[in-house]
């Protein structure tokens, strides 16, 4: 699958999740309660390596996704960041993937839903709760 299919892929579960979401019988719950995390979960995931700039209360750190889905993403670091932690965090889509002349940025707002040790680091899933995108 092509990285524009698979972006693609990704804005048509966004939209339904949208849908989902704001439907009027079942109001949006964006806790991290145990039901909305496996609705978290049920995303389809891409294996997408981007590249990710990190700001959380651990620190500033740079690394790069291990998937990513419409709800979130999944990435390592060498510091733990606890459960329910905000994450301030970049994802830079290349140009060439976008159709852009140049990379877009794409800043996002979340919280850590899922922390784990693997293999010496620290893998971190975090939900999206705010994102905005950011041509230079």
């Amino acid at each position: 699958m092509s990285h524009e299919d698979l972006l693609a892929e990704a804005a048509r579960q966004n939209a339904a999740l949208e849908l989902r979401e704001h439907a009027p019988a079942e109001p949006a719950d964006h806790s991290a309660s145990p039901g909305h995390y496996s609705d978290l979960q049920s995303a389809v995931r891409f294996p997408i390596k981007l590249p990710i700039f990190v700001k959380s209360k651990s620190g500033e750190s740079r690394t790069q996704s291990d998937n990513v889905s419409c709800n979130g993403v999944l990435f390592h670091l060498d510091a733990e960041v606890p459960v329910g932690s905000p994450v301030d965090f970049t994802i830079a889509l290349p140009a060439d993937v976008v159709g852009a002349d140049s990379d877009v940025r794409v800043d996002c707002r979340g919280r850590v839903v899922r922390s784990f040790a693997d293999d010496g680091r620290c893998g971190v899933g975090v939900v999206i709760d705010e994102y905005r995108f950011e041509r230079h």
